[in-house]
């Protein structure tokens, strides 16, 4: 009889435990990828009474309930962050706290500090790989993402333009038809290349490139003349059209002091000709350059994949960083440490860090949160069956004593 102090006194324990863990869970109800974690009851061993073998059993009660977290899929919720990251599927980002640890999460509520570093909300670093020089090297092991804030990006000088155009093959002998595009120097001083076209004969079209005098210092400026041959079917015949040698302006003689301009005419892409010779007015349907001014930096944002985007003045959209993931084939060994990270216990499995998308590990969604996956409706049924279960075994201490109570006045 006396056991079953022992034996509810395990159980109120036990009751106890769970109801901090339904607790925690609750109070995790908001947090951005929390993963609730669920009670495990076992018993602890009986002792046999009697001669009998085993006839009759007593146990001695429960033991402390085993905690296991479950990594099932939290919902995307899309959100107004440009910086949030949602993960879908399996596996954690990579972060290394204020102790240079590296720990593991599934919080996705991303900011940038003023050095440019990109930190979880609670200020851990996270890992992937950084933009050096133009090149982003994601077969080199992960660091600290910096992004550039409050940067200028460097002008790009005009190497190549191009036409995507149809010139009138109705048109009479010397009909002229002229285009312009607008290029870049080394210092990001805009130019104007104009292309002058004057129809020689049939099929045939003299063309003339320049930029204006005044953008030299001795005028007047070189220009580059050629002609375009066309077949019977108006289709511009490659090989017979006189190769356009590159616009080149000798270095200094900009005014801007800028560095030479030397810029391509692409007349095909590939082996496609960009121009065309048929009976419709000439205009000109698209066209392309490779230069860009100097430009501030206005936002940073991450996209779907993982790829973290810098947006710049003057439109361009460059991949200046991308986020690393890392499967762990055991996750309900990590341990909770707090912040919504997770380290490796002596059971883990080592992580595998890679791609978002390879490997098995899941993919990362730009812009959206994953929600918590602490289900309301369970943990208060939870809740309530914990509930009765201490009352039940705090009824069995009141019973043992009165019981006690019994046997010490049998001998009065």
């Amino acid at each position: 009889m006396f056991t079953s102090f022992s034996t509810a006194l395990s159980a109120l324990g036990a009751h106890s435990t769970a109801v901090d863990v339904v607790g925690n869970n609750l109070a995790n109800l908001n947090t951005p990828g929390f993963k609730a974690s669920s009670v495990a009851f076992y018993d602890l061993v009986t002792q046999s009474l009697g001669a009998g073998l085993g006839e009759t059993q007593v146990g001695f009660g429960v033991a402390r309930p085993i905690t296991l977290r479950q990594f099932s899929q939290g919902g995307i919720q899309a959100s107004s962050g440009p910086l949030d990251a949602a993960i879908q599927g399996d596996g954690f980002l990579v972060v290394r706290n204020q102790a240079n640890q590296i720990v593991y999460t599934r919080g996705g509520s991303l900011q940038v500090d003023k050095a440019g570093n990109l930190l979880t909300a609670t200020g851990e670093k996270i890992q992937g790989w950084t933009e050096v020089n133009g090149v982003l090297d994601t077969n080199s092991a992960v660091g600290d993402i910096v992004v550039p804030v409050g940067s200028l990006k460097a002008p790009q000088p005009s190497t190549e333009f191009s036409f995507d155009m149809n010139l009138n093959a109705a048109a009479p002998a010397g009909t002229k038809f002229s285009t312009s595009i607008e290029v870049y120097d080394s210092l990001g001083s805009s130019h104007i290349v104009s292309v002058n076209f004057t129809k020689s004969a049939a099929n045939t079209w003299d063309y003339t490139v320049s930029i204006p005098d005044s953008d030299v210092v001795t005028p007047p400026a070189p220009n580059v003349s050629g002609q375009l041959i066309f077949d019977d079917g108006g289709r511009l015949d490659l090989t017979a059209t006189t190769p356009p040698d590159p616009l080149t302006i000798p270095a200094g003689e900009l005014t801007t002091g800028a560095a030479a301009l030397e810029l391509n005419w692409l007349l095909a892409n590939g082996t496609v000709p960009r121009l065309t010779q048929f009976a419709e007015p000439s205009a000109v349907s698209a066209n392309a350059q490779d230069g860009s001014p100097a430009a501030q930096l206005i936002r940073v944002g991450l996209a779907n994949g993982g790829q973290v985007l810098a947006q710049y003045s003057n439109g361009q959209q460059i991949v200046v960083g991308q986020l690393a993931m890392a499967s762990v084939r055991n996750p309900e060994s990590l341990v909770s440490i707090g912040n919504n990270n997770y380290q490796l216990s002596a059971r883990s499995a080592l992580p595998a860090v890679g791609l978002p998308g390879t490997g098995g590990r899941g993919t990362i969604i730009g812009g959206a949160i994953e929600n918590s996956t602490v289900d309301i409706a369970r943990e208060f049924t939870n809740l309530i069956v914990l509930q009765r279960g201490y009352q039940a075994n705090s009824r069995v201490v009141t019973t043992v004593d009165e019981l006690s109570q019994e046997t010490i006045n049998l001998k009065r």
